[in-house]
């Protein structure tokens, strides 16, 4: 049996126990990229954070069909496709490949499914005309427009006053401020379809609920993306969804919080204040930016402070490291509590917290997600490894004290994918991707080296600790060993 957990549920604004439709499984479904530019890091919390809790939950036994669509048709690629002189489809093309390359590269996990809008055209029209059949649409000026009137529970989502609200979309015939477009009329030069209710394309908000419908069914488990979509998006999909098909669309719906400018507003393109995510992963490993968003609980509020914010990460991550790399190094054969006796009380620390990890860890993970208080058991862990390895014996009597440890830290990367690299690995990214950051080389770095060892060689001690002195200002790392010198960065 999957392990049970408690998730926080907008629509009921409470923390509840999760119960899924089927035994066992779980159907999520999580907004994805609307493809008119490349993923920022605002884009990529909402990512990570759901591919962190399908690690999660497969890890914790949950069979999780994870479906997370592309928006390829959409007012913001019609506009941008234009300035640009390319088809609109050329350019959604485009940043598909690129999502997929920027979320192969921060070791995302590809969805179950990850279904297209423009290949969901016969999906969106079977929904629309249910809505018209049961007269919560209408069709006016070559366009379906959703009648918010019809919906006496409209606004239970975001809890607004639909006498308060307005849509977006222009008034081309319809009969509330509110309502919203679910197939809009034609217009030249734009990607249009052929439909019952004349040549068009659909709104935006319809198009999740016909894909979410046709691929986990009427009613799913879990619904995911940024608080930003609560109103009007997913409130737009709750009415449509459930006026057309007459049950439940979702059971539960999770939100992260938005990345914000230190106090100021969220990030976005429209804020001219995102950073791209592609340009970061050439100068920061992919585990420090996953750890940037799991080390806060997804549901707060996540100052980013630029490249001050990832290079805090990356040292974080670097102590995980440390602590599993020296754990790894120590040898033994005795029972380990006689070792952790023996080695004093940070043996005995690290003996108990890794016995105790996985209860400690699960629960941090079960209650609300909470990745930020599971990671938390795992840096107390690395400190006591980390303390541990200054004992003089540690080396060759700790193996079986650590043992418990490395199996705790394991679980940290199958459950948040962290961790999952090979120390040397680790360290050769760092070099690759923070020296030029720098603006170093390994040549630069290995010519003082090299001069280092002919000074050594040659006794010319006090030159020697110059080279070791201004390799350490550059934030460089000089290890000695017997056979020869070997560096890396600090983190």
């Amino acid at each position: 049996m999957p392990t049970p957990f408690r998730l926080y549920n907008t629509l009921s604004h409470s923390v509840e126990d999760f119960t899924p439709i089927d035994p066992g499984k779980i159907r999520l479904y999580v907004c994805g990229m609307t493809v008119y530019d490349d993923a920022h890091v605002g884009h990529a919390r909402a990512m990570m954070v759901f591919d962190a809790f399908v690690r999660a939950s497969s890890a914790m036994g949950w069979d999780v069909n994870f479906v997370r669509n592309f928006t390829d048709v959409d007012d913001k690629i019609i506009s941008r496709s234009s300035e640009r002189a390319m088809q609109c489809q050329e350019l959604a093309n485009l940043y598909m490949q690129n999502f997929a390359r920027d979320a192969k590269a921060l070791g995302l996990l590809p969805p179950t499914c990850e279904p297209k809008v423009s290949e969901s055209i016969g999906d969106i029209h079977d929904l629309i005309g249910r809505l018209i059949a049961n007269d919560n649409a209408y069709l006016a000026d070559g366009s379906v427009w959703f009648d918010v009137a019809s919906d006496a529970e409209y606004g239970k989502l975001s809890r607004q006053k639909v006498d308060e609200l307005r849509s977006d979309d222009a008034d081309h015939g319809k009969r509330n401020a509110a309502d919203f477009a679910l197939w809009k009329a034609a217009k030249p030069d734009e990607p249009a379809w052929d439909s019952p209710w004349g040549s068009g394309r659909p709104g935006w908000h319809i198009e999740c609920s016909a894909m979410a419908r046709a691929h986990l069914g009427d009613t799913i488990d879990i619904h995911g993306g940024g608080l930003d979509l609560v109103f009007p998006h997913h409130e737009n999909e709750i009415a449509q969804s459930e006026c057309g098909t007459g049950h439940p669309f979702a059971r539960y719906w999770m939100h992260n919080g938005m990345l914000t400018m230190g106090d100021g507003p969220k990030m976005g393109k429209s804020q001219g204040n995102a950073f791209n995510i592609h340009d970061l992963l050439k100068i920061f490993p992919a585990e420090a930016i996953r750890l940037y968003y799991l080390e806060t609980h997804y549901r707060s509020p996540l100052p980013w402070h630029g490249q001050e914010s990832l290079q805090e990460s990356l040292a974080m991550v670097g102590r995980l490291y440390e602590a599993r790399h020296v754990a790894e190094q120590m040898a033994g054969q005795e029972q380990a509590d006689v070792v952790a006796e023996s080695l004093g009380a940070d043996a005995q620390t690290v003996l108990s917290l890794g016995r105790n990890f996985r209860a400690s860890f699960e629960a941090a993970i079960t209650d609300d997600f909470n990745t930020s208080k599971a990671l938390g058991y795992a840096f107390e862990l690395a400190r006591a490894i980390n303390r541990m390895s200054n004992h003089k014996k540690a080396k060759k009597r700790g193996g079986p004290v650590v043992a418990e440890a490395l199996s705790a830290l394991q679980i940290v990367g199958v459950t948040l994918g962290l961790l999952t690299l090979s120390y040397e690995a680790f360290h050769a990214e760092v070099k690759a991707k923070r020296l030029p950051a720098m603006g170093l080389t390994s040549a630069d770095v290995q010519n003082l080296l090299d001069e280092r060892s002919r000074a050594r060689a040659d006794k010319e001690w006090s030159r020697a600790d110059e080279i070791r002195s201004e390799l350490e200002g550059k934030g460089i790392l000089v290890m000695d060993r017997a056979d020869g010198s070997d560096w890396r960065l600090k983190l």
